[in-house]
């Protein structure tokens, strides 16, 4: 996830080298589902039995699936409910939060099912590191069976690293993603072509007739295969989520002129493999290569996986960025790793919850087989709720006519539920391990959302009037000293609890006042000319609202300097900022369960500073407690 810039107006210069960057961080977690979609479907779980009639269906129903899911409804569909050229769940969010303000109740469910789909992706950010790299490393045990025990430590040793690898950022190794998935892709195209020549009628399954036959004629089992069909599309809505990094067209035309075709050319290939020789199932993707090309397949599978997990990874640092300044996430430490690039960075907190929960994965399920029987639900479950929250968009943001939208949301919901109810039964096999990681992160968005709104409410309960304010000041004026004051309060209309405690306890004010409130608007980058609202209230006090889109690095020292209507520029060494520091009491007041009531104080507790996420010098920062009850 590497830009440094709002992706709205890109020009058809360099459009190659944007392509080349969405085919290294867009389509390595998809890029690598041949190495465990086939072989899962004739030697899993839910086996086939690898008879040319079965192959053929079952190829049919993945090449549809990659034809609606991802070609139609992601990249022609999706992709065109951007906000402000980005995309991804929390851009739906932000999108339909403008359709739901005239119905707080409706706002409310299409801000919790969004969240839902935001808190299944980090349950899916475990899992694709883990089967990714699993998937490749068993490689081994097919050249050399006796390696078979070194399988799982390798892989748990390769993910470590990795992680351990993020604090340094992801510009060295960003700048090899793309040309190493181009020969990746590359390979998967040979090694499909080399086995489709010696069985081309494989060919056939591109008629929908033999996937319809598969499902027909094995009755609840074939529905049940769709749950391994679903294992060639994972990643689908890394394409939609990753637009605003390279633009609509240059991951449109990476997929149709270049990934698309290497990934059916490979399932092809695999197919006619199978064909040929059915106890291929047990590896289909590593026997397509001949013997000399297998360690270097298997070295190129490896880095692909590693990049395919690194995407992940920076894609779960960015959606988490992204909910901190929506609100739904408290603070947390956020470094930079670049000085060039906006989009690397790093958040230590969430790089170790990902990596236990990889390194926790890999052991507790030991295989790649093992692990899709646990993967699928949560890729579906944000498939059907990208579904929903796009209807909303549709309907109310673009005003198409209801039945046409309801028309075209009910092709893609059929297919996203068929996938989920195939699925469904994952559950007991591992499947419950993402909805648990879901749950439990969704419970802490939620109280966190929830206790920010009823502290908002209890401190707005003795909030004093800014003009009453104003007037005693000027009858009763107190010791001016010199410099400013800046007082962040997330109140733009009454006195900020900081400014009367100081007031109170020191008797002075200083000769400029600036009350200021940051805003985080729903658009992910705000204009420069639209970013500063500053009022002048007389008696040097000035009222300022800073604009940030969720995507905006919030910094107020430098948004200070560009204000003309204060009397005095701004000069750090002579300004203080004030900040207000409130102790929570959990009590039975109405509000929320008081075990929700002390998990938020808890979150409040370790969330970091404003001045870290608003870039103030510690050394220019005075906080003043406040106490409140719940």
């Amino acid at each position: 996830m590497t830009t440094s810039h709002s992706p709205q107006n890109f020009s058809n210069k360099g459009i190659l080298a944007r392509m080349v960057g969405a085919i290294g961080v867009v389509y390595g977690d998809i890029g690598t589902s041949p190495l465990y979609a086939m072989k899962e479907a004739f030697s899993g779980t839910h086996a086939l039995s690898p008879e040319p009639q079965n192959i053929l269906g079952f190829l049919s129903l993945v090449f549809w699936a990659l034809t609606i899911v991802v070609s139609v409804k992601y990249v022609l569909f999706m992709m065109r409910a951007d906000n402000k050229g980005e995309g991804g769940i929390m851009a739906l969010i932000a999108l339909t939060q403008r359709v739901g303000k005239a119905n707080s109740r409706l706002r409310w469910l299409l801000s919790s099912l969004g969240l839902f789909g935001a808190a299944l992706f980090y349950g899916d950010g475990m899992i694709t590191p883990a089967i990714s790299v699993l998937s490749a490393v068993e490689g081994i045990a097919v050249t050399t069976p006796a390696l078979e025990s070194w399988v799982i430590p390798v892989a748990v040793i390769i993910l470590v690293l990795l992680f351990l690898f993020q604090p340094r950022g992801t510009a060295g190794v960003g700048k090899l993603f793309g040309p190493v998935m181009v020969v990746w892709f590359l390979v998967l195209a040979w090694l499909g072509v080399v086995n489709i020549i010696q069985y081309p009628v494989i060919l056939q399954a591109i008629n929908p007739i033999y996937g319809l036959d598969l499902l027909l004629h094995h009755g609840w089992f074939g529905f049940l295969v769709l749950g391994t069909v679903v294992l060639a599309v994972t990643g689908a809505e890394a394409l939609y989520a990753d637009m605003g990094h390279f633009g609509r067209k240059p991951i449109q035309f990476a997929w149709f002129g270049f990934v698309w075709p290497a990934l059916l050319l490979n399932y092809f290939g695999q197919g006619a493999l199978l064909i040929s020789d059915p106890t291929a199932a047990r590896s289909s993707f590593y026997l397509m290569a001949p013997s000399w090309a297998l360690y270097p397949v298997i070295a190129l599978a490896t880095a692909a996986t590693v990049i395919a997990s690194q995407a992940v990874i920076t894609g779960a640092f960015s959606v988490t960025r992204q909910a901190i300044q929506l609100g739904y996430i408290p603070r947390m430490q956020i470094l930079h790793t670049s000085e060039h690039e906006i989009g690397q960075i790093y958040i230590p907190f969430v790089n170790w919850f990902l990596m236990l929960g990889v390194v926790v994965l890999i052991i507790g399920f030991g295989s790649s087989s093992n692990l899709a029987a646990a993967y699928g639900i949560a890729v579906t479950g944000t498939m059907a709720i990208d579904t929903l929250l796009v209807f909303f968009v549709i309907y109310g943001l673009w005003r198409w006519h209801w039945t046409a939208a309801i028309l075209i949301i009910i092709l893609f919901l059929v297919i996203d539920l068929a996938f989920v109810s195939a699925n469904l039964t994952k559950i007991l096999h591992g499947g419950w391990f993402p909805l648990l990681i879901a749950t439990v992160i969704l419970t802490f968005l939620n109280t966190w959302k929830k206790g920010r709104s009823i502290l908002m409410q209890r401190l707005q309960t003795d909030v004093i009037d800014i003009d009453f304010f104003l007037s005693n000041i000027e009858k009763e004026p107190p010791t001016r000293v010199p410099g400013t004051a800046v007082f962040l309060t997330a109140n733009s209309t009454g006195v900020p609890h900081a400014l009367l405690h100081n007031l109170a306890h020191n008797k002075v004010l200083h000769e400029q006042v600036v009350l200021l409130t940051v805003v985080t608007a729903d658009v992910p980058f705000v204009p420069a000319n639209e970013r500063i609202e500053i009022k002048l209230l007389g008696n040097g006090f000035y009222r300022a609202l800073f604009h940030f889109g969720y995507l905006d690095q919030p910094d107020v020292p430098a948004t200070l300097a560009q204000c003309e209507l204060l009397e005095k520029k701004f000069n750090m060494l002579e300004t203080s900022f004030f900040l207000s520091r409130e102790t929570l009491i959990s009590t039975s007041f109405p509000g929320m369960a008081r075990w929700r009531e002390k998990l938020f104080i808890t979150m409040a507790r370790n969330a970091s500073s404003a001045m870290t996420l608003f870039k103030i010098p510690a050394n220019r920062v005075i906080e003043l407690g406040t106490q409140v009850e719940l």
